[in-house]
């Protein structure tokens, strides 16, 4: 409980309240306001600290009414409303429980009983209190309008439209539903409509910068993206010191090519929330995407500080590992990944390639087969199982993996071409003479490799007209 003694620090500056009204509060919250036992007096002292969001000092002027009139449906429902303001929703309900028993024909105490109730999770309760207010009141555009947040929490997103359109019909000038209709479309994938309701929100209250966000993200969403910079720029005027506005923005510059402007957006963003794993992951791209490849690992060794299972910015800082020939570093990386997202072939793929690069074949299997376990119609990662099983000498295996890979795909050359060469270690020069002219037909380009691995192959007589096609 606050100090009462310092009343004059929380009397208000605004215009609303004349000096009369002042002087009087004054006088009313003298000594603590411990000896006003007016319940008008107190009313009116409750509802001062209400506007002024002093919710502590108005529990306590609230309860001194409630002794008097313990049977006050609009005290206890005051009281409801402050509790759920400090968050203290379990005794906000049991509050506006008392004041619905003493007073059941008032919809608004049903509307901010099924707020409360919402803020706890119990949603159809809080549906039940809606349409309790409604039958009291089928117009009231608050209950309408707060069924309407529930339905949409509830992901009731058709149902919620048709209720904020029934607000809109009431006030077309409801400071909110606007915005609620926005955020349904946008997850319907409604992107036009989305973008009309944030548009008919903005021209009502202009200066709300989440809503330009929200705008500029949908946007995004659909492509837009000059489109969306424009409105996270808005956003951004409105409140600089905004993080997601400058993730959203570095984003979107750089889906356009604008990667210096992204890198800058991104940078801005970390200025004012350095904790952000995700867009460190985003400045990694960028940098990644300009070549620079140490500020690229840098950033994203940042992203898996934060978040130690952030398997994309392992696979991320694998690929720079990779690329910078820092090839063990790159396996440790792909591998963090595909531990913590093991059906992800990808991840998996790039382990055996490394494995591969490294030269570590009998290793690279392991990786090779667990992508085909994932994606046994995965053509290429039979393709590359086999060519590797081949490069062992374990052409048995091989034979069966590139039937594989055929056996999905017919037309793939490179997989007709390494049947061909299973077939001619195994001496079967006949049927590998057919699959050579096949691969060579389907891809003239495996020619050369054709000439540079065999060339004395071309002497033979199954195998000196394959090159004349």
């Amino acid at each position: 409980m606050s100090d009462f003694d310092d009343y004059n620090n929380d009397l208000p500056h605004s215009s609303e309240y004349s000096e009369d009204d002042l002087r009087r509060f004054r006088e009313l919250l003298s000594n603590g306001g411990k000896d006003i036992s007016n319940p008008e007096a107190l009313e009116e002292i409750i509802q001062f600290y209400f506007n002024q969001e002093k919710y502590e000092e108005a529990i306590y002027f609230i309860e001194r009414l409630l002794s008097f009139e313990p049977y006050n449906a609009d005290a206890l429902q005051r009281k409801g409303m402050v509790l759920n303001n400090l968050g203290r929703y379990e005794e906000a309900i049991e509050s506006f429980e008392k004041a619905v028993s003493l007073n059941p024909s008032d919809p608004e105490i049903f509307v901010n009983y099924g707020i409360a109730l919402d803020n706890v999770d119990r949603e159809e309760e809080a549906l039940e209190a809606f349409d309790k207010a409604l039958i009291l009141d089928p117009t009231h555009a608050d209950a309408l309008y707060h069924k309407g947040v529930t339905l949409e929490k509830l992901e009731r997103y058709e149902d919620a439209i048709k209720i904020f359109k029934a607000v809109i019909q009431i006030d077309p000038e409801h400071p909110d539903v606007w915005y609620e209709l926005g955020y349904c479309y946008d997850y319907l994938n409604r992107i036009e409509d989305s973008v009309r309701c944030y548009d008919e929100y903005i021209e009502r209250d202009p200066y709300n910068y989440q809503a330009w966000f929200n705008r500029g993200v949908v946007l995004s969403r659909n492509g837009n993206y000059s489109e969306a910079i424009n409105s996270f720029e808005y956003a951004l005027a409105i409140k600089e010191d905004f993080p997601s506005g400058w993730q959203h923005l570095g984003v979107a510059f750089h889906q356009l090519g604008k990667t210096d402007d992204a890198i800058n957006a991104f940078k801005k963003s970390l200025e004012l929330d350095p904790k952000d794993a995700n867009t460190w992951y985003n400045l990694g791209n960028a940098y990644e995407d300009k070549s620079l490849y140490n500020e690229a690992i840098v950033a994203y060794t940042q992203a898996v500080t934060i978040d130690p299972l952030f398997h994309e910015a392992y696979y991320a800082r694998a690929c720079c590992y990779d690329l910078t020939n820092r090839l063990e570093e790159a396996l440790s990386d792909f591998l963090k990944a595909a531990e913590i997202e093991p059906e992800n072939t990808e991840y998996w793929y790039a382990c055996a390639d490394t494995q591969y690069n490294l030269g570590n074949k009998e290793e690279s299997l392991i990786y090779y087969q667990k992508v085909v376990e994932l994606e046994p119609f995965n053509f290429e990662g039979w393709y590359d199982y086999g060519d590797t099983l081949y490069e062992l000498k374990r052409f048995e295996e091989a034979l069966k993996a590139f039937d594989h890979s055929l056996l999905i795909t017919p037309n793939f050359p490179s997989a007709r071409f390494g049947r061909a060469k299973v077939l001619l270690e195994l001496e079967n020069y006949e049927e590998a003479a057919k699959e050579f002219s096949i691969a060579l037909e389907e891809d003239p380009q495996l020619r050369s490799e054709f000439i540079r691995l065999f060339p004395k192959l071309l002497s033979w007589r199954l195998f000196k007209n394959l090159l004349k096609y």
